[in-house]
């Protein structure tokens, strides 16, 4: 292999790795939506990184772009409709719940110091 087929094979591997990372990820939380008890979450959980450990073994780099592009098709067939989001971050229930007063309105913080004269 010479240097620039060697720098582009690392590079495209690379990439592919963190795809699978973020796939694996996605999968893993989204599996948290689905799952009612904790128990039933770790079962799932271990079932998902199997299918994962069963293909750590494939070199071959097109069939490593299939197999992605394939898990990313199933993630999206079988996402959860209605996912969990934790209340106070964007898309929450109690997100912007107290939001920041407008401009031109001063907050003062002085209870209790008024001055008597």
């Amino acid at each position: 292999m010479s240097g620039a087929t060697t720098a582009a094979y690392f590079a495209r591997r690379a990439a592919q790795k963190e795809r699978v990372r973020i796939l694996y990820r996605r999968a893993l939380k989204d599996t948290l939506n689905w799952a009612v008890h904790r128990h039933l979450f770790y079962q799932d959980a271990s079932g998902l990184r199997e299918k994962f450990e069963a293909n750590k073994h494939v070199e071959d780099l097109d069939t490593i772009d299939k197999m992605i592009a394939a898990g990313e098709a199933t993630y999206n067939k079988w996402r959860h409709p209605d996912p969990y989001i934790v209340p106070w971050a964007p898309g929450g229930s109690k997100f912007t719940r107290n939001p920041v007063p407008p401009s031109g309105i001063e907050i003062l913080y002085d209870y209790g110091k008024e001055e008597n004269d």
